[in-house]
């Protein structure tokens, strides 16, 4: 069914069919009163495009160069936490599909798979995303192991110095079911025994998993203990230092939402950075990133590369993210939509459905290729952030 869906809109509604209420809302939803998930997205709607007609663009080119390389699209799978969850070998699964479409992807230090594991499903770069859970020997294991596996560029997520209030969560009973007690797993199991089928792959591929890449002295990190490992093992400025020691290769960093944390990132040794709040699941009620843009760009972007991720659904959301600056996006639900609703064939179709309302836009904007996009082909609204 997924490779009938016109839209990513499709891919979600087939998403939430196929999944249990508490796995689709651990994708799908946001902090508090979800504020600023919705403007993530609404925000796209306020600019418009001003089209160059009668100009023949044969083939368009999708092309972009990121940290030194070149990818045949201009966006890469974001890291998402417990993508098992959505489907069996689900991190595999999705670095495969991106491979093949050449498309960049990043795998979360949170997964449930093995680092080697997806490594070896990618047929192109792949980055890592780090959080420094465990402390930092832990870390510092975990940032070798990546290097040695042939991960090429690390990412140093910095918008997570304790989760986010994810009241989705708190309603479904994710702390009841992950304690993994009887009594008080009871009254929220329905929803898992309401979808047999995704159930039984769950099991099948082992169930509850713990972190495999994040190497306690007495194992795997258990699920249960992201929470609290977060707030133990926050991210500061002084941390890029040794992290950079330890990597000795491109690091991007992730959670920029400010030209002051921008120009900080870069001043501590970013190769690259990504204009993201965490896709509305940290702090409520901050701007769209689509909004915040303008002065990172302003503020960095002839030093390093410019990323952003946040409520992108459509081809044309990419489009106006890299005509205000951004050298490449980040997509997140849009392709654990796709993995949701049929694994590896759905994030295919995902990739496609964004691919072509790329080419179909830049072809309707009188645009050859994505290095020619600029903030002449948009109509902004009245107070819109400059980048000048």
């Amino acid at each position: 069914m997924a490779v009938r869906a016109v839209n990513i809109a499709d891919l979600r509604r087939l998403a939430q069919r196929r999944l249990p209420r508490i796995v689709f809302d651990y994708a799908d939803g946001g902090a508090e009163d979800e504020i600023t998930l919705r403007d993530n997205c609404r925000v796209f709607d306020s600019i418009l495009f001003r089209p160059r007609n009668a100009v023949v663009v044969p083939r368009a080119d999708l092309r972009t160069t990121v940290l030194g390389t070149t990818f045949d699209l201009p966006f890469l799978l974001a890291p998402i936490g417990s993508t098992r969850m959505f489907y069996p070998h689900g991190e595999a699964l999705s670095a495969a599909a991106a491979g093949a479409a050449g498309a960049g992807y990043i795998l979360s230090t949170l997964c449930g798979s093995p680092l080697e594991e997806v490594k070896a499903a990618a047929t192109r770069p792949v980055w890592y995303q780090l959080y420094l859970v465990g402390g930092h020997d832990v870390a510092r294991a975990g940032i070798e192991r990546a290097r040695k596996a042939g991960f090429t560029v690390l990412v140093v997520t910095i918008d997570t110095p304790v989760a986010g209030m994810r009241e989705r969560d708190h309603r479904n009973g994710t702390s009841e079911l992950l304690t993994r007690r009887i009594g008080a797993m009871l009254p929220f199991v329905a929803q898992l025994l309401a979808k047999p089928r995704w159930l039984a792959r769950f099991v099948a591929d082992g169930g509850l998993m713990d972190f495999p890449n994040v190497m306690l002295p007495a194992g795997p990190m258990a699920y249960a203990d992201v929470g609290r490992a977060l707030e133990q093992c926050a991210v500061g400025w002084d941390d890029l230092r040794w992290i950079r020691e330890v990597w000795q290769g491109p690091i991007v960093v992730k959670g920029v939402h400010s030209a002051d944390d921008a120009r900080r990132a870069v001043d501590a040794g970013a190769d690259g950075i990504v204009v993201s709040n965490h896709g509305g699941r940290q702090l409520d009620g901050v701007a769209a990133t689509l909004r915040i843009l303008p002065e990172v760009v302003a503020a960095v972007g002839n030093r390093t590369d410019v990323l952003f991720d946040g409520g992108i659904r459509r081809g044309s959301d990419i489009v106006k993210a890299l005509a205000l600056g951004a050298r490449a996006v980040l997509i997140g639900r849009a392709y654990i939509y796709g993995l949701g609703a049929a694994g590896g064939p759905g994030v295919t179709r995902a990739i496609d459905i964004l691919r072509a309302d790329l080419l179909r836009t830049l072809r309707l904007l009188g645009c050859a290729s994505i290095a020619e996009l600029d903030r002449s082909f948009l109509e902004l609204p009245a107070g819109w952030p400059s980048s000048r």
